[in-house]
Parts: C-alpha cells; sequence; structure tokens
C-alpha cells in the first residue's frame, strides 16, 4: 500500500516513539501520585507499573515486537491450530453441560440444547447425575454419529463406558460414534483423595483405539487445580503432569505412541481474565507440543499429538449473589476460549450456583456461544491474539512457569505421588490463600457481590443440585471467590429472618453533600457487601436511626476540625463503635475503612459489634 505524502509529512512532525521517552511521560504521571520521583532512574519506571499473576507470571504495562513468540497457527509451536472449515459449530463444538439425576428430565434438556444450537454434549453421571445404567433413556433420539457425547462418570466411569459402548455397538455405529469416555483416575484422586489405577484407563483407551476409532478414552481434567484456588500455571503443569502419566499407561498398555496422544482430551476452566484465560489456552498447546517432542524427538508432529482442548467457563468465579451478573462473567470466559483456540467450549448456566439450572439459563449459555459464532464471526479469524506482543510474552512466560511447576511434579515422583504427598495441595493453598486476600481487600472485585451489591434482591428459586462423591483426606478442596462475602450475607439475612430487620451501621456525615458524598458512598459500599444496611445523616440523627454503629463520612479538612468532636457525640449517644472512611488518627474513632483495607475482617467485626450471629 502506498502512504499519500500528505501522510508522511503530518508523522514527521511528530518526535519518534521511543522507550525511553514514554517512560519519562509515564514519570511524569508517577511523580504526582507520588509513586515516583525526578530522580527515578528511567528504567526503573516498568517495574513500578508491573504486577505479578498468581504463579508468579509478570504482566507489564508496555510491551514491543522484541515480546514476539516466533510460529504461524498450524505449526510449531502449535499455539493456535488451523481446522478445516465446518468442523463443529463454524469453529468449536458447543458443548453443553447436563447434571439431572432424572434420566426422563436429562434427556429432554439434551434434545431441546441439540435442536438449538449445541453440538455435542457433557453427561455426568452416577452420583453427580442420572445414573450410569440409565444411559441409554438419556441418548434415545440423539444421533451419536452427528452429537459427540463426553461422559464424565468419576468413580462410575467403567459402568458408564460399559453402558455407553454397548449403546454404540447396539446401534451398529462403532465407526461413526464420537466423544470421549471420560476416564479420568488421576483427576478422580485430586478431588476425592482416593487413589485409582491407570490401568482400567488404558483398557479403555485400548479398546478405543482397535474398535472405536473416533472416541476418545481419557479426559484430562485439570479444572480439580482451578476450583482448588490455584493458578494458571499450576492448572497447566498439573495437567501437563496427568497428560505424561497417561501417555506412559497407554503405551505400557501396548498403544503406539501416536495412538496414545490421540486417546487424550483436555480440560480447562477460563475465566473473566480474558487476556490469561487467552494465554492459557495457547500455553496448553505449547507445552503439549514439547511434551510430543521430548517424547519423540525425530518423531513427525502429526495431528494425533496435537493437544485437543476443552474449555469450561470457571466454576469458582460463578456468583450465588446477583447470579445474573454470572452472564456476563461467562461471555468474557467464553470469548477467551475462542480466542485462544479451545476445540470444544462449554459456557455454564448463570445459575450454577443455585442449583439445577432451568430452561433459562441453559438458553442463554447456547446462545452466548452462538452469538460470538455466528454474530460476531469470532471462529472466522485464525488466530485472533496472533501477533498482540502482550498476548505472545503472556503466552511465553505461562508456558515457561507452567513447565517449571511440571519438572517439579515430576521430580517428586509424578502426579499421583505429588497429590499424596500433599505437594500439590500446598502448593494450590498458598495460591489460594493471596488471591482471598486480594479478594478480602477488593483488590480483585466482584461485581455484584464485593462491589455494588444489592440487599433487595430476590434470588430465582432452583431445585437443588445433586452432591458428588464426597472428598476423602487429600482431596482438593472447592473454593469460591465470592465465598466469604456470601457468608457474611447469608449471616445477615438469617439475622433478617429471625428479627425482621437487616443489621444497620449509620454514615455520619459531615459538610456539605458535595465533600461527604463520595466516601459515604463508598462506605455505604463496603457495608452492603456484608448485607449490612446503611443509613445517611448528620451525627445528631444517630440515635433515632436504630443502629449501634456509626461511621464518619467526609473530607480530610473536615476531619481535622469536626471528627473528634462527632466521634465524642456518636459515642455518648450509644455507638458502640466508630468508623472513618479515611485515615487519620482521632480520638473517639474506633478504626478505618479505606480502598484496600481488609472488607471481609471490617464486616466481620461490624456483625459481631452488632451482635448478629454466626
Amino acid at each position: 500500500m502506498t502512504v499519500p505524502p500528505e501522510e508522511l509529512e503530518l508523522a514527521a512532525a511528530f518526535p519518534p516513539a521511543e522507550r525511553d521517552r514514554w517512560r519519562e511521560m509515564v514519570r511524569g504521571v508517577l511523580r504526582k501520585s507520588g509513586v515516583a520521583s525526578d530522580d527515578t532512574p528511567l528504567e526503573e519506571i516498568e517495574g513500578l507499573l508491573t504486577r505479578d499473576s498468581y504463579d508468579g507470571v509478570p504482566v507489564a504495562a508496555l510491551y514491543t515486537a522484541g515480546d514476539a513468540a516466533p510460529g504461524r497457527p498450524g505449526l510449531a509451536p502449535r499455539l493456535r491450530e488451523v481446522r478445516p472449515e465446518g468442523e463443529g459449530l463454524a469453529g468449536w463444538d458447543v458443548r453443553q453441560r447436563h447434571a439431572h439425576p432424572d434420566p426422563a428430565a436429562t434427556r429432554e434438556a439434551v434434545l431441546a440444547d441439540l435442536e438449538n444450537g449445541a453440538t455435542s454434549l457433557w453427561l455426568e453421571l452416577g452420583q453427580a447425575g442420572p445414573p450410569a445404567d440409565a444411559l441409554a433413556e438419556v441418548l434415545r433420539g440423539v444421533h451419536l454419529d452427528l452429537a459427540p457425547v463426553v461422559l464424565d462418570a468419576g468413580a462410575d466411569t467403567a459402568r458408564a463406558a460399559e453402558a455407553f459402548l454397548a449403546l454404540v455397538a447396539e446401534r451398529g455405529q462403532a465407526a461413526e460414534a464420537a466423544g470421549n469416555l471420560g476416564a479420568d483416575p488421576l483427576g478422580l484422586q485430586a478431588r476425592t483423595g482416593t487413589a485409582a489405577p491407570l490401568a482400567e484407563a488404558a483398557a479403555l483407551a485400548v479398546r478405543c483405539a482397535r474398535e472405536f476409532p473416533r472416541l476418545r478414552a481419557i479426559t484430562v481434567d485439570a479444572t480439580p487445580y482451578h476450583d482448588a484456588g490455584g493458578g494458571d500455571a499450576e492448572e497447566l503443569g498439573a495437567a501437563m503432569a496427568a497428560g505424561v502419566a497417561y501417555l506412559r499407561a497407554l503405551t505400557d498398555a501396548g498403544l503406539g505412541l501416536d495412538e496414545a496422544f490421540g486417546q487424550l482430551e483436555f480440560r480447562l476452566a477460563v475465566n473473566a481474565d480474558q487476556f490469561m484465560s487467552i494465554a492459557k489456552l495457547r500455553a496448553a498447546r505449547r507445552l503439549w507440543a514439547r511434551v510430543a517432542e521430548v517424547c519423540d524427538p525425530a518423531g513427525a508432529a502429526g495431528d494425533a499429538r496435537i493437544a485437543r482442548l476443552h474449555a469450561v467457563t470457571s466454576s469458582a468465579m460463578m456468583t450465588r449473589r446477583d447470579p445474573w451478573v454470572n452472564m456476563l462473567r461467562t461471555t468474557v470466559a467464553a470469548f477467551a476460549a475462542g480466542v485462544g483456540g479451545a476445540d470444544a467450549v462449554t459456557v455454564q448456566p448463570f445459575d450454577a450456583r443455585l442449583g439445577l439450572p432451568d430452561d433459562f439459563a441453559r438458553r442463554i449459555a447456547r446462545n452466548t456461544q452462538t452469538l460470538l459464532l455466528e454474530e460476531s464471526s469470532l471462529a472466522r479469524v485464525v488466530d485472533p491474539a496472533g501477533g498482540s506482543w502482550y498476548v505472545e510474552r503472556l503466552t511465553e512466560e505461562l508456558a515457561q512457569a507452567a513447565w517449571t511447576w511440571f519438572t517439579e511434579i515430576e521430580k517428586a515422583g509424578g502426579l499421583a505421588a505429588a497429590l499424596e504427598s500433599g505437594l500439590v495441595a500446598g502448593r494450590l493453598a498458598a495460591t489460594w490463600e493471596r488471591r482471598r486476600r486480594d479478594l478480602a481487600r477488593r483488590k480483585a472485585p466482584l461485581t455484584g457481590v464485593s462491589e455494588f451489591p444489592n440487599l433487595a434482591e430476590r434470588l430465582p428459586e432452583r431445585a437443588p443440585a445433586p452432591e458428588g462423591p464426597a472428598a476423602a483426606p487429600g482431596g482438593l478442596p472447592v473454593v469460591r471467590y465470592a465465598q466469604d462475602f456470601e457468608a457474611l450475607r447469608d449471616r445477615s439475612d438469617a439475622h433478617a429472618a429471625a428479627t425482621g430487620a437487616r443489621p444497620k451501621v449509620f454514615l455520619a456525615t459531615l459538610g456539605p453533600i458535595a465533600v461527604h458524598t463520595a466516601r459515604a458512598s463508598f462506605a455505604a459500599n463496603l457495608f452492603q457487601a456484608g448485607g449490612i444496611e446503611t443509613v445517611a445523616g448528620e451525627p445528631g440523627a444517630f440515635a433515632a436511626s436504630g443502629a449501634a454503629v456509626a461511621c464518619l463520612c467526609s473530607s480530610d479538612k473536615l476531619y481535622a476540625e469536626q471528627a473528634e468532636e462527632a466521634a465524642r457525640a456518636l459515642k455518648e449517644a450509644g455507638a458502640v463503635k466508630v468508623w472513618l472512611a479515611g485515615k487519620g488518627s482521632y480520638e473517639g474513632v474506633d478504626s478505618h475503612v479505606f480502598a484496600g483495607c481488609d472488607a471481609v475482617d471490617v464486616l466481620e467485626t461490624t456483625l459481631d459489634d452488632l451482635g448478629v450471629n454466626r
């Protein structure tokens, strides 16, 4: 393309875009906030803006062409595959999950999904869904040659697999039926703490490879590590360790290397951290390509050795409070899955934390993907993230961190031994505590829960979902990002049900509206996150408010003039505690709320002060 001379002249009027010039401008901004000074060396400026992920992966403020990774779609290092046109629904497989214990209800929902956009099924069976021996009823009317079926039966895997293979044989579709039998003994050990031999899974893989060419036997489910609060690199490293363990078992059982690779599918979580989720999926392909290379340095990187990825929107990020916001979270996560190159995507219904999803919730989950595929044309772009210096560098850093964790697991004797020894649980617990602190301090905000809660919301009612297998000692915990705030809301709800009124905090405002509004709004938002109602007024209105705790709200200037007198008046009127929105030491003020404070601790303390039972 020829650039017009006038555009060249316009560009020449601006100074060249140099890194040090950018650093100088950033230093000027940081100087105003006190983070930097005129003496701060330019080479340190970027470090002031760099943050680390929970895996220690640095996330910088600026990326350049030097951060780009080599490789093209479809070629090593396999960051993104080029799929034939027409596979799945215009690019990826829309996989809907079902876990209703009633076979008839599951069948009805399955057929509705397949008629309205879903292209494959993920069936929870056994304790977490309909019984394995009801599989024929669940799949009555489903064309197994058109709709792949992925089983997830935990300890009932062998029964479920036999039931499915018998159904396939009965229909004479051994060559056409596709999907995955869902054998994952290491994933079961991670969830329940119960070790399971790999021989049974290997036998299923051999049978699939010999008799059912379109069926895979093994799902490498990495979501237990995510659900335990782990970071993305920890999830990837554990997935690689599980995959390698399965490769060893399958080749020992007599499968060739390509056959063994072809029996595995990975399941990874994606969440509302859009760019990290994109990088995670791209890094997974890169890591598995490296595993294939190490397994057979001289071998051809055939299609069988390419990681097949099933992305499912995170369970940990889903909230029970203000569940409609989950629609937004899952949309961002599904977008990230598509951009990252997932072969199959499952969007969890927005009401998943409330119980069994209804028809509307499943419809929204399906249509989220249909919109991304059909209206946004996301799958028409081969590698949407390719060439982004940020994503390319993030992918490489994440892959390196995951490989380090993978090798640590291998040195410990493999994933089974690392789970049994507590190595994995200890690492994930440490990561969860770091994330939990950020959640408590609202550095990782949860819309509708820790930020902008709606105390008047009326939650939709859902039938309870079946409980999965109980964890034995050694099983990984299941955490939810919103759990601490939602426990506080539950405590408030119980108090309101018992007394007819919510716990209340009085916001004592000082000065004109323009002066106190910002901090009063901040304090109201914070206290309401714990289910605590707030009422605002001048300090003299405290006694009539019915509250027992107060919070001063105003500017630093007025605090210096009026805070001590106001605090004394509030205490004399019966306040058991006086908070102050902001910082500064004043007589009569017991503690402070401010941006970055431990909101969970503040709310627990306040509920205690208000006499709300734990």
